[in-house]
């Protein structure tokens, strides 16, 4: 960075000077020399006009390939998608960059970007989570090999927030048959999520929601099989408040498990 600092200071003086109009930027797009394209891309870039700093640096690829100003163009690239919020792109452009250039002064910055942009092209919960899942390989690889690293925090603030996401989306999918008064399903669905993973942080509602269904299950059923089916809800509702003593869904199944009491 320190070798473009006396060129950003120069490049604060000529920002009025760059073009103003769509046509004059495309002019000099399609017919500026590489100098011009490359005053003008950190003109544009410093004023936070990424998008058209990002057109300039792309088109500069070809042009600078090979030289002095090569992995410069390469990272600010990368960096103006990124500040644009084209985390797509950015990402691709720092996997290149660093793939071509794993020597340059701007790696380290790179490597933490590439993977801050995975973590950013991550969608909700009630979304497709394979991004999620190439994100969390990439910021836990990043991790192991920088584990010292200002960033690592960071990073692990990410993890943190995407194991929440999969594990809301895993409670959600199984409380869904619930939703749908599916009860027996339900309750196998989410007794599923706490076998594939036992600290699923919603493990508390988890729990909750396979008591209710085992008691609704069993309020529905037939007479004759009502009694061995509330024996599992009653089942339940023991590991719940043997793991919850103290939960806000206490009252309510202390309730129905006095109900259920009184039916022996």
């Amino acid at each position: 960075m320190k070798r473009l600092l006396p060129f950003f200071f120069a490049l604060v003086l000529l920002l009025p000077l760059i073009p103003s109009c769509k046509g004059q930027f495309d002019a000099l797009l399609d017919n500026g020399t590489a100098d011009q394209k490359y005053e003008a891309a950190f003109a544009y870039f410093n004023a936070g006009r990424y998008n058209r700093a990002a057109k300039l640096f792309e088109s500069l690829a070809l042009l600078t390939a090979g030289t002095e100003r090569d992995d410069t163009v390469q990272f600010y690239w990368g960096l103006s998608n990124y500040r644009g919020r084209d985390f797509y792109t950015a990402e691709t452009n720092f996997e290149r960059f660093l793939n071509e250039f794993p020597g340059s002064p701007f790696a380290s910055q790179a490597e933490f970007l590439h993977v801050n942009c995975l973590y950013k092209s991550t969608l909700r919960y009630e979304l497709d989570q394979t991004p999620t899942y190439k994100a969390l390989t990439a910021l836990n690889q990043y991790l192991a090999k920088h584990i010292e690293s200002v960033n690592a925090d960071a990073c692990r603030r990410m993890i943190d927030d995407l194991e929440e996401r999969l594990d809301k989306k895993a409670f959600e999918n199984a409380r869904l048959y619930y939703k749908m008064e599916d009860y027996k399903a339900a309750r196998v669905a989410l007794r599923n999520v706490l076998k594939d993973d036992s600290d699923n942080r919603y493990r508390e509602d988890i729990l909750y929601y396979t008591a209710m269904a085992s008691y609704k299950f069993a309020s529905l059923s037939v007479s004759s099989k009502q009694k061995e089916r509330f024996l599992v809800f009653t089942d339940d509702y023991l590991n719940f408040i043997g793991e919850y003593p103290e939960s806000s869904y206490r009252k309510e199944l202390d309730a129905l498990y006095e109900k259920v009491k009184k039916k022996k």
